[in-house]
């Protein structure tokens, strides 16, 4: 396969694929006809492997030169743990599968039908906290140890945006009422690809009686502190995964973080574990979605001079 194919493939950057080569020695392309790098596919499946553990997490410089059967002992112990953290949870492992299930049969009208009616059976935060953060988890689990296609991912994650959209749509006030709550402006760092834990944000931010404003993700930092500007916002809250780079992350918000106003707060929630471990000064972190309701209850706390 050419670099190019080989980038579309796997997810990894022909940059990412050309320091490898030279820091690593893997992969070894060898040269086509016209002196260009083709990939044997031996080497190709490894770097799939490779990509779906470094969204996990894990770093390349400790993993490259580990055999298959290792690094698939290493997704495989991924899918141990995260089976017994959606164990634990209030929604059955059993009742996750349904749904996994029906991805993979690409029973996509089902899928989305079956979530509608536990968001109506559950309440908004129930189901997010309790059914679809810990499906999250399967899924990605799941597309990581191969179980899962990447399209099946797609239709999977498609669902589910329509599934929150709905919900998101029918929690917004009628025109002209102004929300009790902060303004929030919603994104991620530039290389944040993950879009979902914006969304359920999104969601209960706007239960809690927040007004929303949306970027999406992979948002250049310049136009996050333009558009926190142009909107007035009071918040900028940023969901950042597991599959970043932690250095990136830190530097990411450290340089937001300096260039806001000091009036403008910067909260931060995800997986990624450097969260946990040394968050920048002045950076508000939500361990988990359901602290979104007394974050907000502290930064009314905080403002309390201010109305909406």
């Amino acid at each position: 396969m050419s670099i190019g194919a080989v980038e579309r493939d796997t997810g990894l950057s022909k940059d990412a694929l050309r320091v490898w080569e030279r820091r690593y020695g893997f992969p070894t392309p060898v040269r086509d006809s016209l002196g260009e790098r083709a990939y044997l596919l031996d080497q190709v499946d490894k770097l799939r492997i490779l990509k779906r553990l470094l969204d996990q997490g894990h770093r390349p410089g400790k993993i490259i030169h580990y055999g298959m059967e290792e690094l698939q002992q290493l997704v495989q112990q991924s899918v141990l743990a995260t089976a017994e953290s959606v164990s634990a949870s209030d929604a059955t492992l059993s009742t996750l599968q349904g749904y996994l299930d029906l991805c993979k049969t690409h029973q996509t009208e089902a899928l989305r039908h079956g979530l509608s009616q536990a968001l109506s059976r559950m309440g908004l935060e129930r189901f997010i906290v309790e059914l679809l953060a810990p499906l999250n988890r399967l899924v990605g689990e799941s597309w990581a140890n191969g179980t899962l296609q990447i399209f099946e991912e797609h239709l999977y994650t498609e669902s589910v945006q329509v599934v929150m959209r709905a919900a998101i749509s029918s929690l917004q006030l009628p025109r002209g009422k102004i929300p009790a709550g902060p303004r929030i402006l919603l994104t991620t760092l530039p290389l944040e690809q993950h879009g979902l834990g914006l969304l359920m944000a999104e969601a209960i931010f706007t239960q809690e009686g927040a007004s929303c404003i949306s970027l999406g993700v992979q948002t250049p930092i310049m136009d996050i502190i333009g558009a926190a500007q142009a909107q007035n916002a009071d918040i900028v809250a940023l969901s950042v995964s597991g599959a970043m780079n932690p250095r990136l992350v830190l530097e990411g918000l450290t340089d937001l973080r300096g260039k806001l106003p000091v009036s403008t707060e910067l909260w931060v929630g995800g997986d990624c574990p450097v969260l946990a471990r040394r968050p920048p000064e002045a950076v508000y972190v939500l361990t988990h979605l359901a602290d979104i309701s007394a974050g907000l209850s502290a930064w009314h706390a905080r403002h309390p001079v201010l109305t909406y």
